[in-house]
């Protein structure tokens, strides 16, 4: 307390705050992309990045016409106006019941029971051109169109509004059971027009009726405006677009936990001040902007913590790495002791330790490069099943401040954990890369050797279809692989000719990649395949 009470102190009179203390998002804006990072005392815990242009696909609703009915993936394709068609699962175009995550309020009602509606039913339902309204639960990725879900929702500061479900519910993160009370009776008062059901966010815990009745009643006309657009334009057309990178950080992430939003545009400072203005006149006090000079992102450290998010091999504090391989099927994670030989002779100790901060770790780099899918961590062998559970425990309670939904199985036999992270968009890597031309995504590329082996076979096989007349070839050649040539290679080449009695020229090209090569008639120039 005094130590936070000293800091104010300085900050007062210095007139700026400790970059490596709080929790603090710093918003870069330039021309072609926007970034967002969130920092945990100077730590980068959260990234993001948005080009500028872009659609905002999760979270849009879009009003689609159904192209095809796949019975044996039970599931339909859904024409929403972009490229690929969407995929609708068919248990997601059933109404959904509450999500598992919050706890179910009633209010009471006609007691009628309504008929249950099953997969089954799905394709009399919703035949091959009808319409229907669906919202976008995952981008696209790959070769794979975006997933939809009929079950809409309309995410506010405080609530998310289902206008199409009349369930009730309070984030299970608010554990207090005064709290949980006290929202509960405000549900219960709430003027819901009918079919309709809200769920209150984390950040609705301390806060009066009337803001969140005044969240509901902008979410309810957001809806209002989109039930319009959905019964006067024909599909396909985009009912709903899920707002941009600034409205989804001051929606999302401007909670009480929260010490300061930091932007080096001003006219976006002004414009998330003017979102929050409604909801709490403090949190604008909390959004600050960076006149320079200098980089913002230099300024909090951040550029060299984002690099370091596409590195193979991420170093651990107490000397131990972790190596992180992102393959078609799943991620791979190694958990290594590497320079972390401990205090004394505890080698359970030195495991443990590295294995907890591993955990950490994991947790972390998973949000941060956005990965998804299945996940399997191979940690360092623990002999005691006391350990293998606390390691299990402290992955579950590094996960907790997830957004996307994780689950989590204990150690296995092997000493792997398997989990799985949900998949919203296509990761950092693959936003910001691109395969490498030469390699193919192999991340390597042959020796040398290895394609003077390669060439030399080539060159025989061609030389035994020429006829004997006309043996005479130019080979272009990278200049890694004429080093090669010449250096140990040569006295091959030389039998090579004398066996088929051949002329051979060899010609180096620079912008060759090593593993390309030609070989073309010396006369003509002309290929040869």
């Amino acid at each position: 307390m005094a130590l936070g009470f000293v800091q104010r102190i300085k900050e007062f009179f210095t007139g700026h705050k400790d970059v490596n203390s709080g929790t603090r998002i710093v918003i870069n804006c330039e021309k072609l992309e926007n970034r967002v990072a969130l920092l945990e005392n100077g730590v980068l815990e959260e990234y993001s990045v948005e080009r500028v242009g872009t659609t905002h696909l999760v979270g849009s609703i879009y009003k689609g016409r159904i192209k095809n009915i796949e019975q044996g993936l039970k599931a339909m394709f859904i024409d929403i106006g972009l490229e690929k068609n969407a995929f609708l699962h068919f248990w997601d175009a059933i109404p959904a019941a509450l999500d598992a995550g919050m706890e179910e309020i009633n209010r009471g009602g006609s007691g009628k029971k309504k008929k249950a509606i099953t997969a089954k039913d799905i394709p009399d339902l919703y035949p091959v051109g009808s319409e229907i309204l669906v919202q976008v639960t995952k981008g696209p990725v790959g070769n794979k169109g975006p997933r939809v879900t009929t079950n809409i929702s309309l995410a506010g500061r405080l609530l998310v509004l289902m206008p199409l479900n009349d369930s009730c519910g309070i984030s299970r993160k608010i554990d207090d059971p005064k709290e949980r009370l006290r929202l509960r009776r405000i549900i219960e008062k709430l003027s819901l027009p009918e079919g309709m059901g809200v769920i209150l966010r984390t950040e609705a815990s301390g806060k009066r009726a009337r803001h969140i009745i005044r969240d509901l009643s902008i979410l309810v006309e957001q809806w209002k405006d989109i039930a319009e657009r959905r019964d006067t334009q024909k599909a396909p057309v985009c009912c709903f677009e899920e707002p941009d990178v600034f409205e989804r950080t001051v929606r999302d992430f401007l909670t009480e936990d929260l010490d300061e939003i930091v932007c080096d545009d001003q006219a976006v400072v002004q414009r998330m001040k003017e979102l929050v203005a409604p909801i709490s006149r403090r949190a604008q006090r909390r959004i600050n902007y960076f006149p320079g000079p200098g980089s913002l992102f230099e300024k909090y450290h951040i550029q060299r913590q984002i690099d370091s998010a596409f590195y193979r091999q991420v170093w651990l504090r107490c000397g131990g790495y972790i190596v992180i391989d992102q393959t078609e099927a799943l991620i791979s994670i190694d958990v290594n002791t590497g320079r972390n030989k401990g205090a004394g002779n505890n080698v359970d100790k030195v495991i443990l330790d590295t294995n907890m901060e591993a955990a950490a770790e994991v947790a972390r780099q998973l949000r941060l490069r956005n990965m998804g899918g299945l996940v399997v961590v191979d940690f360092i062998d623990m002999k005691g099943r006391k350990d293998q559970q606390a390691v299990y425990k402290a992955m579950i309670d590094h996960t907790q401040r997830d957004k996307a939904k994780t689950q989590i199985l204990p150690i296995s036999q092997f000493g792997l954990m398997e989990m799985t992270r949900q998949r919203l968009h296509e990761s950092l890597s693959d936003a910001m890369y691109e395969e490498c031309p030469h390699c193919k995504g192999h991340g390597q590329i042959k020796t040398p050797l290895t394609m003077s082996v390669e060439l030399q076979r080539r060159l025989s096989s061609i030389m035994s279809r020429l006829p004997e007349h006309d043996r005479d070839v130019l080979v272009v050649i990278h200049p890694d692989v004429m080093q090669r040539l010449r250096t140990s290679d040569d006295q091959i080449l030389v039998e090579l000719e004398r066996k088929y009695q051949a002329r051979m020229t060899f010609r180096t090209d620079p912008n060759y990649t090593r593993e390309q090569f030609l070989i073309a008639n010396a006369k003509t120039g002309d290929e040869i395949k």
